[in-house]
């Protein structure tokens, strides 16, 4: 099913997607707040079922007025899961709101701050492939080459420079560019093959990341494993040559400059995407190939470019991996990558939302291991949890893209503007050609397609409404 296909969707389809597209930032800014208060509800069953299951001597919670104990307490849980994943800024059962000695330089913020930090790379990665039409699945395997490239770069130029602070920038830098240039080739290749022999990106990188993943892991095996090591890991890199945990505990894995770079290049990414060019040409593409040719992009160089670019983002988390969560490469590498598919979706595909989007992964996952540590949930438990917030408050979104998609919505080719006939010859302020703030020709930022009406998304059109951007 193509874009465009909206009006040939079965109406059970349709009315399932059409309340999702059209929706404002605050609409569904709140209808994510519902999601999650939603998903608390199921998991609190869940959870009251389970320790109603399990056995033990003591129960940790019992049903008022009906006096039934419960292995579980399902209260306990989510406190502990959000309130532990920032340290317990909230004094629950004191008489006081908040914890005095709460200080946000503590390790289980930490945590949760350094799994944000990795998966804003990741989702960034795969935002910038799905604006340009493309699945890439395989984040996961460019990471893993930009983290192998980034070790080796580092441990082949820090002898030759004397450890310092500048030479440790200087290795930082060199090391960050290495990691972006090993995922970007990485992407690039599922980018060509994709361009100019059409095969599916999505099996491409799927395969590529078994691929990347058993060639890094022989090679370490065989040419770079550290003397001595009882597991397939490098040589550590230096300590002077990695992101320093300012203010944070070291045990935490975390460095604040580097969530520091990550909101810069949130920032620069969406620059990137909105108001330039190249962001531009990528949009178009990805929405309708066909309408961004016509309009002088070369579609096939701009997947290969797009793919390049998203492999970069996915080589530069797996740089800061290594210098700042693990000091090496080691064969465990987590699977950031496919995690940050889940976090562009919540997201929406825009750079802006990753953060936020980021951070709740971030605080799931620091939450998840204060519950281990703190509950006798069982971890499985907890992931049906993690998992059940995640799928309440992404689906909407999926929804959302979806029918933008197959061009649902107000503004799309499948809404009720597109019933109204339109001239296709454009004129006052969607003009083709020189005039207008939405022209094509000496380009305003909304251009337009083929035939006159928005094709949805980023995507425009020759003579006709104007972009949803």
């Amino acid at each position: 099913m193509s874009e465009g296909d909206g009006g040939r969707l079965p109406s059970t389809v349709r009315r399932v997607l059409e309340p999702f597209v059209d929706r404002t930032v605050a609409e569904r800014v709140l209808i994510s707040i519902a999601a999650i208060l939603l998903s608390i509800g199921v998991g609190f069953v869940i959870v009251l079922v389970s320790g109603r299951v399990a056995q033990c001597s003591t129960a940790a919670w019992t049903m008022p007025v009906t006096g039934l104990g419960f292995c579980y307490d399902p209260v306990q849980v989510y406190v502990v899961l959000f309130n532990g994943a920032l340290g317990y800024p909230f004094a629950v059962g004191e008489p006081a709101v908040f914890n005095p000695a709460w200080t946000p330089f503590n390790l289980s913020f930490g945590l949760t701050l350094s799994e944000t930090t990795l998966l804003i790379f990741t989702g960034l990665s795969v935002a910038v492939a799905f604006r340009a039409g493309l699945f890439n699945i395989g984040t996961q395997g460019q990471l893993v080459v930009g983290a192998l490239a980034t070790a080796l770069t580092v441990l082949a130029l820090a002898p030759l420079l004397p450890a310092g602070p500048i030479a440790g920038v200087a290795l930082v830098a060199v090391g960050t560019l290495a990691g972006a240039v090993g995922g970007g080739l990485w992407g690039a290749i599922p980018g060509a093959l994709k361009a100019y022999t059409d095969a599916n990106e999505v099996i491409t990188t799927i395969m590529l990341n078994f691929v990347a993943a058993n060639v890094a892991y022989v090679l370490v095996l065989e040419v770079f494993r550290a003397e001595g090591s009882s597991v397939v890991a490098t040589r550590y890199v230096p300590d002077h040559a990695q992101f320093r945990p300012w203010l944070f505990p070291a045990s935490s894995d975390f460095a604040l400059l580097a969530l520091l770079v990550g909101v810069g290049f949130i920032g620069g990414l969406y620059y990137l995407l909105e108001h330039t060019t190249f962001g531009y040409d990528l949009r178009t593409s990805g929405v309708q190939a066909a309408a961004a040719e016509y309009g002088g992009v070369n579609a096939k160089l701009t997947t290969v470019r797009a793919m390049t670019l998203s492999g970069a983002l996915g080589g530069v988390g797996g740089a800061v991996w290594v210098l700042m969560s693990e000091g090496r490469w080691i064969e465990s590498v987590p699977d950031l990558g496919f995690d940050g598919i889940t976090v562009s979706i919540l997201a929406g595909n825009n750079p802006l939302g990753v953060l936020p989007a980021a951070f709740l992964f971030g605080l799931l996952k620091g939450g998840a291991l204060e519950i281990g540590f703190r509950t006798d949930v069982p971890t499985e438990l907890v992931g049906v949890l993690r998992g059940l917030i995640i799928l309440f408050v992404a689906m909407p979104e999926f929804f959302r893209m979806a029918g933008r998609y197959v061009g649902l919505g107000s503004d799309g080719p499948g809404g009720p503007e597109a019933a109204e006939p339109d001239d296709g010859s454009g004129g006052g302020g969607d003009a083709v050609g020189n005039g207008g703030d939405d022209a094509v020709g000496n380009g305003g930022d909304d251009a337009v397609g083929i035939g006159g009406d928005d094709v949805g998304g980023d995507a425009v059109g020759i003579g006709g409404g104007e972009t949803d951007a």
